[in-house]
């Protein structure tokens, strides 16, 4: 890769000859080389002019002709007039080292009275790809957020399109206030050369400004800065919030399987009166066969593998549509990246962005082999009816940590696919299975005590789509929309209120049913107060990403059932291990300096696509990766240390007898 570009000084006369109606003509010679191009500007000086000028530049190869002043539309067909015009001339082919070429600039108007006006012709450069580079990253700043621009890289061939209603016709372009950034390779322009245009729009709607007209001022200007790209790959991590699921269950917690029919033995132990006991324990719920259990749980396992594929074939054919429209079209706007770090390859804009999800899918299946060997090692237990295996510790039911592993694996799979083009619609295809995510880890931290009155994967997973139902509807309609706040916080409410119930009587309650857990009842009111603040909240601000509050309001919901669990096994008088307790604290350092990453905010599309580009950093990893990426790798370390957790933070009961343990 060329450090710097070097500029050829093949030699090429151009004679510029006007002509006016006057019967006055001027001749302007301009010498220029091959990596230079010519430009005619006219001012019209007169103010008072009732008919336009027409100026008409005849070319060997092309025709370009323009009027001043000149008129644009606007938003509902506002009509800009500008008495300043500058067009970009066509490169005219050169085939000796010393060749002149002629062209003309015909002047010519209808006005009865005189017209005054200011013909120039000025040289620029244009780029040519030096040997040995294929790629590099054209950046533009200005010192103004307004006026609205566009920029524009278009290939060496005629016309030249540097107008407002032009601009988008070929090539790459994206708008602008302070920032912009594309990234161009060799490849795409088969004559190794492009232009950089920079068009001022008549509006600044397009850029999230007031829809006015901002005349130029003659400080303005643009700095533009071009280098080659690094050609090292980057990778980016992104990371998905967890939402945990405040849900209802439609269903009798006290139901059987119909291979688990009550006996007469059963009498003994009704389920109405078991769960009333004054102090409940593990052995009073874990009932069941073992075998028949294990079955109904390893259906998490197979629903949320079909869900995945199911969900994720649409989610691959759509981002492949959106990226084809992006390279068809030119438009850079379709797409919220990080411009000033991203590196294509082939036909993806942001290849880093998508690669940097990588380790969700490798530490997603790591957890999924230690879930197996952990199995295995069960299943042979059982087989050589060790009585530690059958009658001590938490039961063993490893189909929900299979779930979770696979979840996290589709995470990354679905982040990568959102990459491809982020963008404020398909941003619910990086979230949905952080939702999934953030239900199985409240459905295990549940059955970990509750293993025969869990809820069945059919139930859990119509809850989570009902979660992702409302997702989609606020993302569409929640906007500002007060009606579907008012009905989104009463169901907030209600739900958390009915989960709140279910966990203080442990799935057994009547009206009239009265008991004091005064422990259990003050982590419940903390609980309900968190949710019942997260609700007004939306009701009073009503934010306009949606997907991420309610990611927000799982990863709360969570964190604290996580933090009720460990308070109540603190208080039964349980213990952590040391490598539980590892777990947990790397886990917590590493979500810290992730989340201190992720709100690093490189881009947004709850802004324009100008505005978003404001916030675009350069990369900070191997020249490759931006703050992001490293989110993505540190999130994807942080959830599989927050799957150890899970894993490993009852492993100190596993030599304690089940009639020992308590229920919370």
């Amino acid at each position: 890769t060329a450090d710097c570009v070097s500029l050829r000084t093949l030699s090429l006369c151009l004679c510029v000859c006007v002509s006016v109606c006057v019967s006055v003509s001027l001749c302007v010679c301009v010498c220029v080389s091959q990596t230079e191009g010519v430009r005619v500007s006219v001012e019209l000086l007169s103010e008072s002019a009732q008919s336009p000028v027409l100026f008409v530049v005849r070319q060997k190869q092309a025709v370009l002709s323009f009027q001043v002043p000149l008129i644009l539309r606007g938003l509902y067909q506002r009509k800009y007039q500008y008495t300043q015009l500058g067009r970009t001339l066509c490169q005219p082919p050169t085939k000796a080292v010393a060749e002149t070429q002629f062209f003309y600039v015909d002047v010519s108007t209808l006005s009865s009275a005189g017209i005054h006006y200011q013909l120039r012709v000025s040289r620029f450069f244009k780029y040519v790809f030096p040997e040995g580079v294929d790629t590099v990253i054209v950046k533009v700043n200005s010192q103004k957020n307004f006026p609205c621009s566009v920029m524009s890289i278009q290939d060496i061939q005629c016309p030249v399109y540097d107008l407002d209603n032009n601009v988008a016709f070929i090539g790459m372009y994206q708008t602008m206030t302070t920032t912009a950034a594309i990234t161009v390779q060799r490849k795409d322009f088969p004559s190794n050369s492009f232009y950089v245009v920079v068009v001022v729009k008549t509006e600044d709607e397009a850029c999230g400004g007031p829809l006015r007209f901002y005349p130029l001022l003659p400080g303005y200007h643009d700095d533009l800065n071009l280098k080659p790209a690094d050609q090292r790959c980057i990778f980016c991590v992104l990371e998905r919030s967890l939402e945990s699921v405040g849900r209802s269950r439609h269903e009798s917690l006290s139901s059987v399987e119909e291979d688990d029919y009550d006996t007469l033995a059963d009498i003994d132990s009704d389920k109405n009166i078991v769960r009333t006991k004054k102090f409940l324990c593990v052995s009073d719920l874990a009932r069941k066969d073992n075998r028949i259990l294990s079955k109904k749980y390893q259906i998490y396992f197979w629903n949320i593998a079909t869900i995945g594929v199911f969900y994720a074939l649409p989610v691959i054919q759509l981002v492949i549509t959106y990226q084809t429209v992006v390279n068809v079209t030119g438009n850079q706007d379709i797409c919220y990246y990080n411009f000033l770090c991203a590196h294509p390859l082939g036909a993806l804009s942001s290849f880093n962005n998508i690669l940097s999800n990588l380790g969700y899918v490798l530490l997603g299946l790591l957890f999924l082999l230690i879930i197996l060997q952990r199995d295995i090692l069960h299943k042979r237990a059982l087989e050589r009816n060790e009585s530690t295996a059958m009658e001590c510790g938490i039961p063993k039911h490893f189909g929900l940590y299979y779930a979770m592993g696979t979840a996290l694996m589709m995470e990354g799979l679905l982040s990568a696919c959102y990459h491809v083009c982020p963008n404020y619609t398909n941003f619910q295809f990086d979230t949905s299975f952080m939702y999934m995510i953030a239900g199985l880890c409240m459905l295990k931290l549940y059955q970990k005590r509750h293993p025969d009155i869990n809820a069945s994967a059919y139930s859990a997973y119509a809850c989570l789509a009902a979660v992702i139902f409302f997702s989609v509807l606020g993302v569409v309609f929640g906007k500002g929309n007060t009606a579907f706040w008012i009905v989104f916080s009463v169901i907030h409410i209600l739900a958390t209120l009915l989960l709140s119930t279910q966990l203080y009587y442990m799935g057994r309650w009547r009206l009239g049913d009265c008991r004091s857990e005064t422990d259990r009842m003050v982590l419940l009111v903390m609980g309900n107060i968190v949710n019942w603040s997260l609700a007004a909240y939306g009701l009073i601000k009503r934010p306009n990403d949606f997907a991420s509050y309610l990611l927000a309001i799982a990863i709360c919901n969570l964190l604290l059932y996580f933090a009720f669990y460990i308070i109540m096994k603190l208080r039964s008088g349980e213990r952590i291990q040391c490598l539980a307790l590892v777990c947990i604290l790397f886990t917590a350092v590493v979500w810290g300096f992730a989340l201190f990453f992720f709100f690093q905010g490189l881009s947004t599309w709850q802004k324009t696509p100008a505005e978003s580009r404001e916030h675009n950093r350069e990369c900070i990893l191997l020249s490759f990766f931006d703050d992001h990426d490293i989110w993505h790798f540190l999130s994807s370390i942080a959830m599989f240390g927050s799957f150890l957790v899970l894993l490993t933070m009852d492993d100190d009961l596993d030599t304690v007898q089940r009639d020992k343990i308590y229920v919370f």
